[in-house]
């Protein structure tokens, strides 16, 4: 499976930017893609996740500015991200789980540990 992003930049604090996380190497569409992030000197964080069926999850840092949507004809996962401030500077990582196990609490799906598949990660810097 390969995973990677796209789309990472500099931008203003108010303005917006579009991740894009294209995954590819099998032939089935993955179950669950998340975004997540890593700050300087934090933890990574999840932001978002949507699996197949179309039911998304975030936390309260970034609902009503992100909003995640996923292509499931091209298996590419978008990340959109409106009045952007400086504390959303990090590396942002998207991450791929194929299948789901037989029941789990919405919660999981920003947990680092439910995704075996990453991309190598695209940095956004937000300037005040």
């Amino acid at each position: 499976v390969h995973v990677v992003e796209s789309g990472g930049g500099s931008v203003e604090a108010g303005e917006s930017l579009r991740l894009s996380c294209a995954v590819s190497g099998y032939t089935y569409r993955s179950y669950c893609i998340g975004w997540f992030r890593q700050a300087p000197g934090k933890e990574l964080e999840g932001v978002a996740a949507i699996v197949i069926g179309g039911q998304s999850v975030y936390p309260d840092s970034v609902k009503s500015r992100f909003t995640v949507s996923r292509d499931n004809v091209k298996n590419t996962l978008y990340l959109q991200m409106n009045n952007l401030n400086t504390e959303d500077t990090a590396i942002y990582f998207c991450a791929e789980r194929s299948s789901a196990p037989p029941s789990y609490h919405t919660s999981s799906l920003l947990l680092p540990s439910w995704y075996p598949n990453w991309g190598p990660g695209t940095q956004v810097t937000v300037s005040a």
